[in-house]
């Protein structure tokens, strides 16, 4: 059995970060991410089961990352309003323009996984889980108890799913202030 070292799993990781930022994940390939690691696609499998796997390894702590920083900046301000639009901004123009829309792999793995690719909830559920709590706190007082088990979250979810290909479809056009104003009222009631 190969002892797996933490110096090659970190440089897979940098690899496939640089190579899934410039190319996309779909025509981002393992022996690419290998070569950039300075290792054989047979030893990078010794790491990974696949690219949708590097991809999670790649992704998650970006979107974590993404987060907090977002959780920390809303700590910050005084109105639920400006708590929020900071929110809205951040999921649905900032994320998906970040690392040259970075998110819309996970959307191209998602679109061409299969079953054998072994997709994972726990990130969904994170962001939900994540997202569900920064609006809650967001809101005045009066208006979190409307939220309930409604899932907010889910719906937010979409939408930022939504401006992430919107993004790299079309990456001039993005979120408008309109929209996030209109947001902004629909939450605020």
């Amino acid at each position: 059995m190969q002892v797996k070292k933490p110096q090659i799993r970190e440089a897979i990781l940098a690899s496939a970060f640089r190579l899934f930022s410039s190319k996309g994940y779909i025509e981002t390939t393992l022996p690419q991410i290998a070569a950039g690691a300075d290792i054989s696609t047979t030893n990078l499998y010794s790491y990974f089961e696949s690219k949708l796997a590097i991809l999670y390894a790649v992704h998650e702590p970006w979107i974590r990352g993404q987060l907090e920083t977002l959780d920390g900046q809303l700590q910050t301000l005084d109105t639920p309003r400006d708590r929020l639009r900071l929110l809205f901004t951040t999921l649905f123009r900032d994320i998906p323009a970040r690392e040259h829309g970075l998110s819309n792999c996970i959307m191209q793995a998602i679109a061409t996984a299969r079953p054998e690719d072994h997709y994972r909830p726990t990130l969904i559920a994170f962001l939900e889980e994540r997202i569900t709590a920064m609006v809650h706190d967001a809101l005045p007082p009066r208006r979190r108890r409307l939220i309930g088990d409604a899932q907010v979250a889910h719906f937010l979810i979409m939408a930022l799913d939504g401006y992430v290909v919107l993004h790299h479809v079309t990456p001039d056009r993005s979120c408008t202030d309109s929209t996030i104003e209109f947001l902004c009222d629909l939450f605020l009631g």
